[in-house]
C-alpha cells in the first residue's frame, strides 16, 4: 500500500461523538423526527447545540455508542408522538395541578444562571384525581420539564462540551413532600412515579445537575430504589434526599439569597416562580357567581293582552283635497281682477281653517274616547284579577265586603228578620233545655277519647 493511497483513503471517525454525529442522518430517518428538545439536530460537527446534545445521550451511557444511539432513537420517537414542546402551552386541570410545580432562575455573584423546577406534592389536594390518570398526570410533568428546559436556552449554546468537561447546560429540580404520608402510599402515586422516572430516563439524559427531594422520610426508599433500576450510577449520585426543606439554601450556597424563604432563602416564595397554565377553577367560580335570570311573573301570563289602537294615519297627498289655487296675474288678466279675487280666496281660507279645526277637535275627543276606553278595560281587568286573588285567599273579606254593599233598606230588612229568628230560638231554648243539657254530658264524654287521641 502506497502513501498516496492511505492519503486517499477517507478519514475513519475516531471519538464516540464523530461516530454518533455520522449516524445521526439515519437515526433522524428512522424516528421520522429531528428535534430534541428545541434543538434541530444537525449532522454538521460544527453545530454546537446539537454536539452538546449528542454528548449529553453519551454521557448516559457512560460513552457506550450503541447504547446511545439507541436512546436517542426512542427519545425522538417519543417525542414526535407525546409532542413536549406543544404541551408547554397547553392548559391543565386548576382543581388537579394548582400548586404543584413550579420553575425558578437564579443568578449567583459571578454571573452564573441556575434553573430549578419544583414539584411540591404536599399541595395534592386528592391524590386520585391528580395522580389517576397516568397519562394526563406525565403530560403535566412533561410540560413542567420543557418549560424548565426551555430556560436553559440550548439553541443559544455557541461552545461544544469537551470529551471529559463539565457541562454547564443543566438544572436543578427540587421534589418536596411536605405533608405526604408515605406510611400508606397510594397506588396511583407510586404508580405515576414509576411511569414518569421511567419515561424522564430515556427522554431527558443527563439534564439535571443535582435533584433534592426535601420534608421526607427515611421510609421513602421505595422510590430511590425504582430509580436504581433505570438509571446509571453516575445518575445516581446527584440525588440528594434530604429531612427539611430549610436545609436546601445550606446545600446551594452560591444563590441561597435568591432561593424562596421556605426553603432557607431570602428571596420571592417559589409560588411565584413559572408555571403551566391552569383553568377549570375560575370558570366554575365565574358560573357559580352569575346572578340567575329573573323569572317572569305568572300573575302577568294570565293578564290578557291589550291591543292599542293606532291613530289614523295621514292620508297620501294624491288623495287629499287640492289646495285652492292663487290668483296671479296671468290667470286673472291683470291688476284690476286681482284685489276682488284676493278677498274671495281669503273668505275660503278662513273656512277652510275653521273646517279642519273642527276636524282636528272631534279627532283627539275620538281619541281620547278610545283611550278612556282602553283604560277602562284595563281598569277592569286589574279589578278581575285582584277578585280572583282575593277570593282565593280571603273568601271571609270577600264576603264582609259584599254585606257592605247591600243597600240600607236590604240591611234592616236583615236585621228584622235576625230579631223574629232570635225570638223564635229563644222559645225553642226555654222548651228544650233540659234535653239539650242532659245530651251534653255524652258529647263532652265522647269529646275526652277524641282529644286524648290527637294527644297521643
Amino acid at each position: 500500500m502506497t502513501a498516496g493511497d492511505v492519503a486517499a483513503r477517507p478519514l475513519t471517525p475516531e471519538t464516540p461523538l464523530a461516530k454518533l454525529t455520522a449516524r445521526l442522518a439515519d437515526i433522524k430517518k428512522q424516528a421520522d423526527h429531528g428535534e430534541m428538545w428545541g434543538v434541530e439536530l444537525s449532522s454538521d460537527a460544527s453545530h454546537a447545540p446539537t454536539q452538546v446534545v449528542l454528548q449529553k445521550f453519551l454521557r448516559a451511557n457512560n460513552g457506550d455508542l450503541a447504547g446511545a444511539e439507541k436512546q436517542l432513537g426512542a427519545a425522538l420517537a417519543w417525542r414526535k408522538k407525546f409532542r413536549p414542546t406543544a404541551l408547554v402551552t397547553q392548559a391543565f386541570d386548576k382543581k388537579k395541578f394548582d400548586g404543584l410545580g413550579f420553575v425558578t432562575k437564579h443568578r449567583d455573584d459571578a454571573g452564573k444562571t441556575t434553573v430549578i423546577t419544583w414539584n411540591i406534592y404536599g399541595s395534592v389536594k386528592d391524590n386520585k384525581a391528580t395522580f389517576g390518570d397516568i397519562t394526563e398526570f406525565l403530560k403535566w410533568r412533561t410540560a413542567l420539564m420543557e418549560l424548565g428546559v426551555q430556560q436553559l436556552r440550548l439553541n443559544d449554546i455557541k461552545e461544544p462540551l469537551l470529551e471529559d468537561g463539565t457541562d454547564g447546560h443543566q438544572m436543578l429540580q427540587v421534589h418536596d413532600y411536605r405533608s405526604v404520608s408515605f406510611f400508606r402510599m397510594d397506588p396511583a402515586v407510586k404508580a405515576a412515579s414509576k411511569e414518569t422516572i421511567s419515561v424522564f430516563s430515556t427522554a431527558y439524559p443527563e439534564l439535571l445537575a443535582h435533584k433534592y427531594f426535601v420534608n421526607v422520610p427515611a421510609i421513602m426508599g421505595w422510590m430511590f430504589g425504582a430509580m436504581k433500576l433505570f438509571l446509571a450510577p453516575a445518575t445516581l449520585k446527584k440525588f440528594h434526599p434530604m429531612a427539611s426543606g430549610a436545609s436546601l439554601s445550606n446545600e446551594l450556597k452560591s444563590i441561597a439569597p435568591s432561593l424562596p424563604r421556605e426553603y432557607g432563602g431570602g428571596g420571592s416564595p417559589v409560588h411565584e416562580g413559572l408555571v403551566i397554565a391552569l383553568v377549570g377553577a375560575d370558570a366554575e367560580a365565574a358560573k357559580e357567581e352569575a346572578p340567575a335570570e329573573p323569572k317572569p311573573d305568572p300573575k302577568l301570563k294570565l293578564m290578557p293582552q291589550l291591543k292599542l289602537k293606532s291613530k289614523p294615519k295621514p292620508k297620501p297627498k294624491s288623495e287629499q283635497e287640492p289646495e285652492p289655487e292663487v290668483a296671479t296675474e296671468e290667470t286673472t288678466g291683470g291688476a284690476a281682477a286681482a284685489e276682488p279675487q284676493t278677498a274671495d280666496i281669503a273668505a275660503k281660507l278662513n273656512k277652510e281653517e275653521e273646517e279642519k279645526e273642527e276636524e282636528e277637535e272631534e279627532e283627539e275627543e275620538g281619541e281620547e274616547g278610545e283611550e278612556g276606553e282602553e283604560e277602562e278595560e284595563e281598569e277592569a281587568v286589574l279589578v278581575e284579577a285582584k277578585k280572583e286573588d282575593a277570593s282565593a285567599a280571603a273568601p271571609v273579606e270577600l264576603e264582609v265586603e259584599a254585606e257592605e254593599e247591600k243597600g240600607p233598606a236590604e240591611k234592616a230588612k236583615n236585621e228584622a228578620d235576625e230579631s223574629k229568628a232570635d225570638e223564635s230560638k229563644a222559645d225553642e231554648k226555654e222548651v228544650e233545655e233540659a234535653p239539650v243539657a242532659a245530651a251534653g254530658a255524652p258529647e263532652e264524654a265522647g269529646a275526652a277519647p277524641k282529644e286524648a287521641e290527637k294527644t297521643a
